[in-house]
């Protein structure tokens, strides 16, 4: 038995999805969910439906019994994601889970980020508790970056605090399938896989929308005091502003990148092209979000 945590959040069903791809009969799979009426599709599919809510443990163990491998993919809300990461690996020790595969952030061993604290808490209590584990070290997702360019089409400017920094994002869809390749693959204990696409600069996001709409795009840099700003300004509370500041200034420390080739190793194919996933959110329109775990 599979089970996939958080399984409401865009990364969560993605995974689910590959697990399907990859010829793991519905009957095998949970989807671990805070509000399993937020997933009937996937029970009408065939896929098992276990509520399982971080803030209430005793919905964990119940939601994790007769799992083999146990996807653990953190909540949204910074914070709180270690109190529910230590929750939820007490829980999968209790049901005597097989394998715990962790979804963190890349880098994280070196990692500076604000975000990626509650991570490094999180790996050390998952090594600490006994269970098996393999650790699935996400990169940006590319759709971060992707899905917000409104602004900068209406301006002719990306902005950030970024500087040269490199990011190596992956599609959600790309770091889905190499959670599938884990989750369905032989002797994973122990492994640490640094998930990252083919890197990029915001000045080489900036160039391809330029190059696939025909306007004069350019990426303007910005002290990280003023990035929060006018983040708050659009309306964001000023503690996140600083939080979403601090994760863009990051690429300057080098946080976001990894030359590691894990990703087109697990997936058996390159990482999906900038130019495709620009071409893939132009053709959508802008859907501006947030949420950088969803």
């Amino acid at each position: 038995m599979i089970t996939i945590t958080a399984a409401t959040g865009q990364y969560g069903r993605l995974v689910i999805d590959e697990l399907l791809k990859r010829g793991v009969p519905a009957s095998g799979i949970v989807a671990a969910v805070r509000d399993p009426a937020k997933v009937t599709d996937l029970a009408e599919r065939g896929v098992q439906v276990r509520e399982a809510d971080y803030d209430r443990p005793e919905t964990l163990v119940s939601a994790f019994t007769g799992t083999t491998t146990l996807l653990l993919i953190p909540g949204a809300v910074f914070g709180q994601r270690y109190p529910q990461m230590r929750r939820a690996i007490a829980a999968a020790a209790e049901a005597c889970v097989g394998l715990v595969a962790y979804a963190g952030f890349v880098n994280t061993d070196t990692s500076t980020l604000r975000l990626g604290e509650e991570h490094k808490q999180t790996e050390q209590e998952l090594r600490s508790s006994g269970l098996p584990n393999v650790m699935l070290r996400n990169g940006a997702y590319t759709e971060m970056y992707t899905t917000t360019l409104g602004p900068a089409l209406e301006q002719g400017a990306i902005i950030g605090s970024f500087g040269d920094g490199k990011i190596s994002a992956a599609t959600r869809a790309d770091l889905a399938a190499a959670a599938a390749a884990v989750l369905t693959s032989d002797d994973q204990t122990g492994k640490v896989y640094e998930l990252g696409g083919t890197a990029f600069t915001m000045s080489d996001l900036a160039a391809e929308v330029s190059r696939q709409t025909g306007k004069p795009i350019t990426y303007q840099d910005l002290p990280v005091d003023q990035y929060a700003k006018i983040l708050a300004g659009a309306g964001l509370p000023d503690a996140f502003a600083d939080l979403l500041a601090d994760t863009s200034l990051a690429a300057t420390r080098g946080d976001w990148y990894t030359d590691s080739t894990d990703l087109p190793q697990l997936i058996g194919r390159p990482s999906t092209p900038l130019a495709t996933a620009v071409a893939d959110a132009l053709k959508a329109g802008p859907a501006p979000t947030l949420d950088p775990r969803s």
